[in-house]
């Protein structure tokens, strides 16, 4: 189980010529919150940005994305009906989270993926302010079986509340 946070900014790295083809700025999700694509940095403000398909990851190690070749990296379609992480208007990060009978739960601060089929999210880091977070911690939140995605919150079943957790941070981090 890993952040997203721990994936953006990871080098990406060419298993057939061992050559860094970029880095990851941002992670785009689609409605079944499966990682569709990963987001290049930019190389110059007027670049057109550069993407993977999240197929096309060879590996997501602990310190770079791995793909086969430089020939998986194409532009960023006109169109992206995928909701980012971190940039645009329809981001994750920061969207408060609801249950449907109208209890706030959080704000998005991170989300957790799992890699072993796709990249999928498995979990939401949720935070209730900078004083609450210092004294008790951040929470973590499974992904629910369903979610609505909507423009400004999240909006999960009324039981989701019941499968808060605190996150407990290893020393080692």
């Amino acid at each position: 189980m890993r952040r997203a946070r721990d994936v953006i900014g990871l080098p990406v790295m060419c298993l057939e010529s061992g050559k860094q083809a970029g880095e990851v700025k941002d992670l785009l999700l689609d409605e079944k919150w499966l990682v569709q694509m990963l987001l290049l940095e930019t190389k110059h403000w007027y670049s057109d940005p550069m993407c993977i398909r999240a197929e096309d990851v060879a590996a997501l190690g602990e310190d770079a994305v791995m793909i086969p070749c430089e020939e998986v990296i194409a532009l960023l379609p006109e169109e992206v009906p995928y909701r980012s992480l971190l940039c645009g208007d329809c981001k994750v990060k920061g969207i408060p989270v609801l249950t449907s009978n109208g209890r706030e739960l959080g704000v998005v601060e991170d989300v957790y993926l799992q890699a072993d089929q796709g990249i999928k999210v498995i979990g939401y880091e949720l935070s209730e302010g900078f004083l609450t977070d210092l004294r008790e911690g951040r929470k973590w939140l499974p992904l629910p079986e369903s979610v609505k995605a909507g423009e400004d919150v999240l909006i999960v079943p009324v039981h989701a509340s019941d499968t808060l957790q605190e996150i407990f941070e290893s020393k080692e981090e």
